[in-house]
């Protein structure tokens, strides 16, 4: 397996790591558990060193299923997990208040199994505690031995640098696919200059970018792409330009849209290590052949040439959660 270090941190992980959110919340119902212990243990055993988990995914459910999944070899992977919203649930809003984040990390810590999280964001800014005020709670978490790194998620330029100026950010996870390149503008610079890793979430675009899905496709009542704009039928319909270009990269290289996705994601900076997930063994499969994948300097300008002609439908988020995002 290729390993990536996370900017300046000397945090090695491998090239790709398993966002874990999908097991057990968001895109409808939660897997059967054995399932995706087997899964998760698979995952492991084809290579992966990076699991990405967070206290309101379930909420709670998904750090005990990686808890209990990870056990046998805690030591020999880098777990990933959130804070953040008010007793780890995201329908309740915003918390991250010192005394929150430690509660926050005794119930991660006990429900992961673990004595300490190896890479601990905080899962959106919260606009009424000082970034400061997260950043020094998480630095006295380090000394007590509890956590190891530092990380912010969905953070703008201006959070990641006031708090990167109280304890070193390690990495900072936020979407970002060929149909959201945001980051690049603001975000990738200060990332560059400051030694910080880049953790692409969605990298397939919440599995758009697949070939999977197009406006006739059905999502479960439950599951939160249901209220995204950019998967509103008709966007869906208009945003099929995008398969379409990945269809045709990935079928002039006998290669699938997800391997040109992750592949492409992979090539713009040593530092990033993107976070597919999935809940099936064939996908994740699938997904770890993009390492094998090398796309030129001629094939990453085909590509972005072409995406620069097509215009991207609908927003990627509600107007009331993009209040939250970037900041």
């Amino acid at each position: 397996m290729q390993k990536r270090k996370l900017g300046n941190s000397g945090l090695e992980v491998s090239a790709l790591g398993l966002g874990c959110m999908g097991m057990s919340f968001g895109y409808g119902p939660a897997h059967d558990k054995n399932e995706m212990i087997s899964l998760l243990r698979s995952a492991y055993e084809k290579g992966i060193t990076f699991f990405d988990t967070a206290e309101c995914y379930g909420p709670h459910l998904n750090e005990e299923l990686l808890g209990e999944a990870l056990a046998p070899f805690r030591d020999k992977v880098v777990i990933a997990t959130k804070f953040g919203f008010l007793e780890g649930d995201s329908k309740k809003g915003l918390d991250s208040r010192p005394e929150w984040i430690r509660k926050s990390i005794e119930g991660s810590l006990k429900r992961l199994n673990t004595d300490v999280i190896d890479l601990y964001y905080q899962h959106r800014v919260d606009p009424n505690v000082p970034i400061e005020d997260v950043a020094g709670t998480i630095k006295d978490l380090i000394q007590e031995g509890k956590v190891k790194h530092f990380g912010l998620s969905e953070a703008g330029a201006e959070s990641i640098r006031r708090a990167h100026a109280v304890q070193p950010v390690t990495a900072l996870q936020s979407e970002y696919s060929l149909w959201w390149r945001t980051p690049e503008e603001e975000i990738f610079p200060i990332l560059e200059e400051l030694g910080i890793g880049f953790v692409p979430f969605s990298p397939l675009g919440r599995g758009f970018l697949t070939a999977k899905i197009d406006e006739n496709t059905q999502f479960d009542s439950s599951d939160f792409r249901n209220s995204l704009p950019r998967f509103a039928p008709e966007a869906r319909k208009t945003n099929q330009a995008f398969v379409e270009l990945l269809g045709k990269m990935a079928a002039d290289r006998g290669v699938t849209n997800a391997q040109i996705a992750l592949a492409w994601n992979l090539a713009q900076k040593p530092w990033i290590v993107p976070i597919p997930g999935t809940t099936k063994l064939h996908r994740l499969e699938e997904n770890l052949g993009a390492l094998d994948l090398k796309l030129s300097a001629a094939d990453l300008s085909e590509i972005n040439e072409a995406a620069s002609k097509i215009t991207i439908e609908g927003s990627r988020y509600p107007e009331h959660l993009q209040k939250i995002a970037g900041k």
